[in-house]
């Protein structure tokens, strides 16, 4: 069974950082773990995700603002393992609440981010 626990989220100024963590346990070493957010009003969007050789993808709007990183699993198969999201030159538009995922497995083939976490809030303040 995955599951997903965020934590570090807070309120920060303008300009500030945050790290959010997440314990992940229960999903295939095959998939990639990742960050959404969801804004009020607004759909929930992509922010970055990583796969378990490191590779790493990123919105444009975080690019060069935001990483992510995992550390190291404690096992090979069904993983568990931290995933980070190191927050930089946070911005208002940045507030939102921030969610884990992990590519769901169907048939030892990764498919879309199919696993959530709880959430957790970030408010970025003027």
């Amino acid at each position: 069974q995955v599951q997903l626990v965020e934590s570090g989220g807070g309120s920060v100024q303008a300009g500030g950082s945050l790290k959010l963590s997440c314990a992940a346990s229960g999903y295939s070493s095959r998939c990639r773990l990742g960050w959404y957010r969801q804004a009020p009003g607004k759909e929930r969007e992509f922010v970055s995700s990583i796969s378990s050789d490191g590779r790493t993808t990123y919105a444009d709007s975080v690019k060069g603002r935001f990483t992510i990183s995992q550390g190291r699993p404690k096992n090979l198969l069904y993983l568990q393992n931290t995933l980070y999201l190191q927050m930089n030159s946070l911005k208002t538009e940045d507030t939102a609440v921030y969610y884990c995922a992990a590519e769901r497995e169907v048939f030892q083939l990764c498919g879309s981010f199919g696993h959530w976490g709880q959430g957790t809030q970030v408010t970025v303040s003027s």
